[in-house]
């Protein structure tokens, strides 16, 4: 058996290896891509003279790079790698391949609480904060109900979280409808649809602690989210505390998901998809496909953004990308597993 496990425990980091050298790549040719100039080598001629080597460097492509275009690059790899790991870490615990990380109603949470700032006229960072909050207050709400019911199944959490999403839902669309038409409406909305464009390297220091965290202990308990994932009996048998793991796993992915939520607005389709693409490529054991998920997540985010930002004059807004590229691939995902679900 030893034998067997070693060749595909060698593929499976060169996979990983590969994938990060791509992820590598796809950062600099993002860095290289936008309006004020599309030439590689400007780029690597100013990472070049950071790393303190003297070569002729453009003033003003040094300020575009580390003031502009790295920040939303990074933004975009973490925000990717967020939305996908708490995706396939929600999927996993609730045995559920239709669920998103918006399950708690975390991204309802976020919406209410960013268009309240809005409403209020708060700054971006007062924004973010709002959201972040909100996100977070939804989760305890929806982690409440089943706790005053004195039913602590999936399936009761699930509905809570259904319950949750809707009433705020409903909040939600009472501000839209209080909202300023020409002002405060569209800020709204647009902040709905998703968008990086106002990111700012202070932004990434608010998230890169909780990015950091949690996934680092996620990917730690991967082997423990397979048992999660067998179900509530096999987890006692085994000696796992189900109700402690599936607590810190379910706090993490919400902190996951609330923190890219605050900084990019609401993107479907990410944590939905990519996991079951991760899974195509890793198998479904979870030590191995949640390293897998982080990285094509953060690749999948980093291309859907560098498309928005350049493809026309007028940026895209992020979900409209996500759910023109998530909604087929998903389909194909659907349909070449088909075996598996009939």
């Amino acid at each position: 058996m030893k034998t067997g496990s070693t060749p595909s425990k060698n593929k499976h980091r060169q996979r990983l290896w590969l994938l990060s050298m791509l992820l590598i790549l796809g950062v600099f040719l993002s860095l290289s891509l936008g309006r004020y100039s599309n030439d590689p080598v400007k780029v690597l001629n100013v990472i070049l003279s950071k790393l303190g080597l003297s070569v002729p460097v453009d003033p003003a492509m040094v300020s575009i790079i580390f003031n502009v275009r790295l920040p939303r690059v990074l933004a975009s790899v973490m925000v990717g790698a967020m939305l996908s790991l708490s995706g396939a870490v929600y999927q996993s615990v609730f045995r559920n391949p239709l669920v998103s990380p918006d399950l708690l109603g975390v991204s309802s949470g976020a919406a209410v609480g960013a268009s309240a700032a809005i409403l209020l006229g708060m700054g971006l960072a007062t924004r973010q904060i709002f959201a972040f909050v909100g996100g977070m207050l939804a989760v305890f709400i929806t982690s409440l109900v089943p706790r005053l019911l004195r039913n602590r199944t999936n399936m009761m959490l699930v509905l809570s979280g259904i319950i949750v999403g809707g009433f705020l839902s409903s909040v939600l669309a009472i501000m839209k409808y209080l909202a300023d038409e020409q002002t405060q409406l569209a800020s709204i909305v647009y902040w709905q649809l998703g968008s990086l464009a106002s990111i700012l390297a202070e932004d990434l220091q608010a998230i890169l602690p909780v990015f950091l965290g949690c996934s680092t202990l996620l990917l730690l308990l991967s082997w423990r989210i397979n048992i999660l994932s067998f179900g509530e009996l096999e987890a006692r048998t085994l000696g796992v505390n189900l109700r402690q793991v599936r607590s810190i796993v379910i706090i993490c992915a919400s902190l996951l998901t609330a923190s890219a939520v605050s900084v990019s607005g609401t993107i479907g389709w990410v944590g939905l998809v990519i996991p079951h693409l991760s899974r195509l490529l890793s198998g479904s054991d979870n030590t191995r496909s949640l390293p897998t998920t982080l990285l094509v997540g953060a690749g999948f985010m980093l291309v859907i953004d560098t498309i928005a930002r350049t493809l026309t004059t007028v940026e895209i807004p992020l979900s409209i990308l996500t759910g023109f590229v998530g909604a087929p691939l998903y389909a194909i995902l659907l349909y070449k597993q088909r075996a598996r679900l009939e």
